[in-house]
């Protein structure tokens, strides 16, 4: 347990460093806590040996290290209250009733991207309560339309596809096809009923039943696949600690693209607000991945916002809870 001064110069070394990514000397200390240097150097001194701090080769000032970091979020962050502008920008965004709940979450977790200098994500939930309802289809031209789905629970989805040589008749069979062989099945089920009970027999309803299959059956897929959307990836490059060094960024940026790795962050059912700084995360021991999972009706994901180390996690955690608060309200 620490003392109530090496609380103090861990928290302002910590916050120090946030803002600026310099090693902080004793001599600012000493004047912020009232204390001389002197003292100030054997607290930090001892702090280092308790492996909250680190020394750099360039300076005799101390840097927090990830055990730093864990214990100022745990014990020592107090959460910084959302400033008028960046509220007004996410209030702009929460406040559009034109917007479907998945567009609002992805264009706040954007207005966040601009307003830190962070990556965001979003992950959505599979559907694994919603029920098919029913597939309708509407004609944009001769050649592409929308398929709209409707679940049991009142969510809709629709998605453009284009067919060539393919009459709105033919389409229409089709439709009901699914519409009476399939209705009622769990969405996440629906390939396969495809697969096994429209695939054999659509051949005998619909002449293009091939290109007719594969368009409905890969609607289908990508409704039921978990989607991701990742905002501001370029955003690392902003950051000082990883714009002098193309190799990190070269090896954070592959991990961002790699879908196993991100769907990972949502491992963790707890709903409230999780850290994971450094090692503690699945992407890189140099960044901290800060996320919160969502619930609003039937529809449920994670968001997270990823940073170096070095992020403003009083300020993150605000943003998150405001976030999580709108969209559940």
């Amino acid at each position: 347990m620490l003392t109530e001064r090496q609380n103090k110069i861990l928290k302002s070394i910590v916050e120090r460093y946030i803002k600026s990514p310099n090693p902080v000397g004793s001599k600012v200390i000493s004047k912020e806590i009232n204390c001389s240097s002197a003292t100030v150097r054997n607290e930090m001194g001892e702090l280092e040996r308790l492996g909250l701090l680190e020394k750099t080769h360039t300076s005799s000032g101390r840097v927090p290290s990830e055990a730093g970091y864990r214990y100022y979020v745990d014990n020592l962050m107090e959460l910084k209250k959302m400033n008028a502008e960046d509220m007004l920008k996410l209030q702009i965004v929460f406040r559009n009733q034109q917007l479907a709940l998945s567009d609002v979450i992805t264009k706040s977790l954007q207005v966040i991207s601009d307003m830190m200098n962070y990556t965001t994500v979003v992950l959505g939930a599979k559907s694994h309560e919603n029920l098919l309802k029913q597939v309708e289809v509407i004609p944009i031209d001769e050649e592409n339309l929308t398929v709209i789905i409707v679940t049991d629970k009142g969510h809709v989805e629709h998605k453009n596809i284009k067919l060539q040589d393919v009459s709105l008749e033919e389409v229409r069979k089709t439709v009901g096809l699914i519409n009476n062989l399939i209705s009622g099945t769990p969405i996440d089920e629906v390939g396969n009923k495809l697969e096994f009970e429209i695939k054999p027999i659509i051949g005998n309803y619909v002449k293009q039943h091939e290109q007719l299959y594969n368009a409905f059956y890969n609607v289908f897929t990508d409704f039921t696949n978990q989607e991701i959307n990742i905002m501001g990836r370029h955003k690392m490059l902003e950051q000082p600690e990883f714009s002098s060094n193309i190799e990190k960024i070269k090896t954070v940026f592959n991990k961002l693209e790699d879908q196993e790795i991100i769907k990972n962050i949502e491992e963790d059912n707890d709903n409230n607000i999780k850290v994971y700084i450094g090692n503690e995360n699945n992407i890189d021991s140099d960044v901290t991945v800060i996320q919160t999972k969502f619930k609003k009706g039937n529809e449920e994901g994670t968001i997270a916002i990823i940073g170096p180390k070095r992020m403003e996690y009083d300020r993150v955690v605000g943003l998150l809870e405001y976030m999580k608060e709108n969209i559940e309200r």
